[in-house]
């Protein structure tokens, strides 16, 4: 195997258009990483805090907003994601995957206007949550849209884009704050969220002259459309064979699915697809606990707390280390597999978790309830912030992304999509809303300050058994050659050396009732009759 990733040999047509196409759209995750990078930076902007605090005053007498208040403003976003991610389903079945995102960003404009304007917690709250709604809504279409138009031998690293974008997102927001945090005017917090018409704009912009995916035209019946949208991602005439080939197994994969089962929510839960759909929920919600947004919403004000000079600086650091470390991310699963790189990431942060959690403890016993003003620990703890970061972006990051969007059948996919990623968003709102009252002192808190860090860890070994039982090596599977994997192989760990075999066409040939056969079993009744037609076929030639 090379080192470099290369279009295999009998792989026709050029990919370069699928591969630009997946990469455009993963721009979404810039609204994504940017509209959830700027709040914590916001919260700490002292202007900010005069004109939005009701009177509470923190521990050094500044005006500010209470914790009850931090969290709200903090986790209504993740709320709104939940619910529009919830929704993505019925966007992306009935207006499509193209349209269904032009629409959402539509959405998210608006709760960006309501931010802009606001000069009171209500109405700030209420643009975060329409943007948040938006967010949502694509967080759930990028993921499906790239799936379903990417060339299989590279579309873990075309999906694992998308997390790279969030993490521009996130960069490009740590900047902004940095730039406008000194203001002394609105403008401090009103330009980081403007910017965000910018991303909005550029993506709608490209979106309007892209095609709907090949495998949403199949599944509402559209054959022409579906042709004519592969024949542009492939640069191939829509009659070409291996364009023809691959349209009718797309199809036939179609229809084998819906003899086992309608497309309803309630077969989302049903056999090998209930699996798939927990498998899914779990390792988005395992994304979250392994505690990497603790760091993008609260990091600066932890590091404030901590004793470090400038905590927006630190900020800007993690938020580099995030988006360069990502890129090694997008070539490993595609070389290592998903499953390697999976356990590689949660191994990693588990260390790194760990090691910050006993650090941080020990200094903060030495310095009370004040900054640690050791700087050799605070040179530890930012390090090692560091390389848990460097872990998460290189495998948690893009590959839940990856999974989650090429393990359901075309079918069920934008329903299950929209439920794994809400899972994502409903701890994300979990523990947005939590963390103020998990690690900040006061009334009613539970002061764990770097104590919290063990509580991440511990997720992050709960991880590692995780991968090892229930995810499936996919790497170089078309997304039907996925569905065969799940027919045939019932344990993850006996999937890395899966050789699919099975052409749905000749399944659909043998004409029996799919529901009461295996696939092996219908694949070697397929087989039976190929041989059969060759045997009846030499007989009469004889």
């Amino acid at each position: 195997m090379g080192v470099l990733l290369k279009k295999p040999d009998n792989v026709v047509g050029a990919t370069w258009p699928a591969i630009a196409v997946g990469v455009f759209v993963a721009f979404g995750g810039v609204l994504f990483g940017y509209d959830t990078g700027t709040i914590g930076g916001i919260l700490a902007m002292q202007y900010w805090r005069d004109l939005f605090s009701t009177g509470y005053r923190d521990k050094d007498g500044n005006l500010n907003v209470t914790s009850s208040q931090q969290s709200q403003i903090v986790s209504i976003l993740s709320a709104g994601t939940f619910f529009g991610a919830l929704t993505a389903a019925p966007f992306g079945d009935l207006m499509g995957r193209r349209m269904g995102l032009i629409a959402s960003n539509g959405v998210f404009t608006i709760g960006v206007i309501l931010q802009t304007v606001a000069t009171k917690i209500p109405i700030f709250t209420a643009g975060r949550f329409f943007a948040g709604y938006g967010v949502g809504l694509i967080s759930a279409l990028i993921p499906l849209y790239q799936s379903e138009t990417a060339p299989k031998w590279i579309r873990g690293s075309i999906v694992g884009c998308y997390q790279w974008a969030i993490t521009i997102g996130l960069l490009l927001a740590a900047i902004v704050n940095n730039a406008t945090q000194n203001r002394q005017d609105t403008g401090s917090y009103r330009i980081p969220i403007a910017v965000q018409f910018a991303w909005s704009i550029i993506m709608v912009g490209g979106l309007i002259v892209l095609p709907e995916t090949p495998r949403y035209c199949i599944k509402r019946g559209r054959p022409e459309k579906a042709a004519h949208a592969l024949s542009r991602l492939r640069r191939l005439d829509a009659t070409h064979p291996a364009l023809v080939e691959e349209l009718a197994e797309i199809e036939a994969n179609h229809q084998y699915e819906m003899s086992l089962g309608s497309a309803s929510y309630l077969e989302c839960f049903k056999g090998t697809i209930g699996k798939r759909t927990f498998t899914g929920c779990a390792l988005q919600g395992l994304q979250q606990l392994t505690g990497v947004n603790f760091i993008f919403y609260y990091g600066t004000n932890y590091f404030k707390s901590a004793g470090f000079g400038n905590p927006f600086i630190i900020t800007l650091i993690t938020s580099l280390v995030n988006v360069f470390s990502t890129l090694p991310g997008l070539y490993m699963v595609e070389k290592w597999g998903r499953r390697n790189l999976l356990l590689f990431g949660a191994i990693g942060m588990f260390v790194c978790q760990y090691i910050v959690a006993i650090t941080g403890t020990i200094e903060e016993k030495k310095y009370g309830e004040g900054p640690i003003q050791n700087q050799s620990a605070n040179n530890a703890l930012i390090a090692f912030v560091c390389i848990y970061i460097f872990f998460f972006a290189c495998s948690w990051g893009p590959v839940a992304w990856v999974v989650t969007g090429e393990m359901f059948p075309l079918k069920v996919r934008a329903k299950c999509l929209s439920m794994t990623t809400a899972s994502n968003w409903l701890l994300n709102w979990a523990i947005a809303y939590s963390t103020p009252y998990m690690v900040e002192a006061g009334p009613g808190n539970a002061n764990l300050r770097s104590k919290v860090f063990f509580i991440w860890g511990t997720f992050c070994l709960i991880c590692i058994g995780f991968v090892w039982a229930f995810i499936y090596e996919t790497k170089g599977l078309s997304l039907e050659q996925v569905d065969e994997l799940y027919g045939k192989v019932s344990k993850a760990w006996k999937s890395k050396g899966f050789v699919p075999t099975v052409s749905f066409q000749d399944v659909a040939d043998v004409g029996t009732d799919a529901r009461r056969q295996s696939l092996a079993d219908l694949e070697a009744g397929a087989v039976r009759k190929k041989s059969v037609v060759q045997t009846e076929g030499a007989t009469e030639k004889m």
